[in-house]
Formats: C-alpha cells, sequence, structure tokens
C-alpha cells in the first residue's frame, strides 16, 4: 500500500496559505478518487482507497508541520508500510512559485516538516513532491510569507498548480518515479520538461 502524506498545518486560518499545499494536494486526490479523508489515526487524518489501480492511504498529520514525522514514523509503522512506498508532498520556499521537484532522496534543505519525517523515520530515502512556492521578490521573513493567505494572484494558480501537484503522485503511483521525474519536473508553469 502508498502512503501519501500531505504536510501543512490543522486548523482554519491556515488553510489557504504557502505552507498548506501539501494538505491541498492530498484533498485534490482524494475528490479525484472518492476517497474520504475523515479517519483520525496516528494523530493524522487519513483515508483509504485506490490511486492509478493501486491501493493507497492519504493523510494529513494534524501535529503541525515541525512535528510531522511524530505522526507519520507511527502511521507507517502500524499499517507495516515500506519506506518504498512512502510520498510526501510539501511546499518548497527554494523553488519558484509553480516549480515542482520529484526528488527519490535527499536532505530537508532548510524544510522543518522535512526534517521532522527524516528524523522519526531515520532515513532520507523519501521520495518527496516539493511544491515550489517562492513568490520571485525578496521576502523579509519566509516563516511570515509561508503562514500568511495566498494573494489573489496566486489563488488563480493555485487549481493549476495543486492540479498538477496530484497528476506527479499519481504517476508516481502508476508509473514510478523515474518516468514521473521526467514527465512533472518543471522549474515553472508553461516550461518544457527539456528546460526543467
Amino acid at each position: 500500500m502508498f502512503l501519501v502524506a500531505g504536510l501543512g498545518n490543522p486548523g482554519e486560518e491556515y488553510a489557504l496559505t504557502p505552507h498548506n499545499l501539501g494538505f491541498l494536494t492530498v484533498d485534490r486526490l482524494a475528490e479525484r478518487n472518492g476517497i474520504r479523508i475523515t479517519r483520525r489515526d496516528s494523530r493524522a487524518l487519513t483515508g483509504l482507497g485506490e490511486i492509478g489501480g493501486r491501493e493507497a492511504m492519504l493523510a494529513k498529520p494534524q501535529t503541525f508541520m515541525n512535528l510531522s514525522g511524530t505522526s507519520l514514523g507511527p502511521l507507517m509503522e502500524k499499517h507495516s508500510i515500506e519506506l518504498a512506498d512512502l510520498m510526501v508532498v510539501y511546499d518548497e520556499l527554494d523553488l519558484p512559485w509553480g516549480a515542482l521537484r520529484i526528488k527519490p532522496r535527499g536532505s530537508a534543505a532548510g524544510h522543518n516538516g522535512m526534517k521532522s519525517v527524516i528524523q522519526s523515520l531515520k532515513s532520507s530515502d523519501v521520495i518527496r513532491v516539493r511544491i515550489g512556492v517562492h513568490p520571485g521578490h525578496p521576502l523579509n521573513s519566509g516563516t511570515e510569507y509561508l503562514l500568511a493567505p495566498m494573494k489573489r494572484s496566486q489563488m488563480k494558480e493555485l487549481d493549476e498548480l495543486v492540479g498538477y501537484a496530484a497528476d506527479a503522485v499519481g504517476s508516481i503511483i502508476a508509473e514510478g518515479v523515474e518516468m514521473a521525474m521526467t514527465k512533472y519536473n518543471r522549474r515553472a508553469p508553461g516550461l518544457n520538461k527539456e528546460d526543467a
């Protein structure tokens, strides 16, 4: 069984902030595949179903971003999910808004949610789908930006961006991470994959 974990912060005030793109992507996957993310399990909201013909669990840790691993570790142990079948979807301030990067492994690159996941699982061999959120201008505070509501211009592009990230997750499940990287890694919307 695959586990697709979207990282974010619980609570209405964080729902449409850049830091919650992981949650929003998992919500889109649930919507597309008729999965209800309502079950409380290991400090996460979860739902079971099928994605790309494969059994999958969608999860939204309710621990707040920086403690995401304290939910995912126990969840994986409880359901005997292998590390190779975990996918983590989250926002990435190091990438421009609209970019997407699938990576089969690597460091947390300063992302506290991913850092928590790596610490909890004692491995950095975690497939991740990183969604670029940098607005393209200097920021006084990255934290403030990530936790503030998205700008109107970003909201206009949100539907396409979340849909694209959900497509990427579906591709990883159906075709494998290498094929998905070839198809979906991009610098920003509208760029050919050769440019990515």
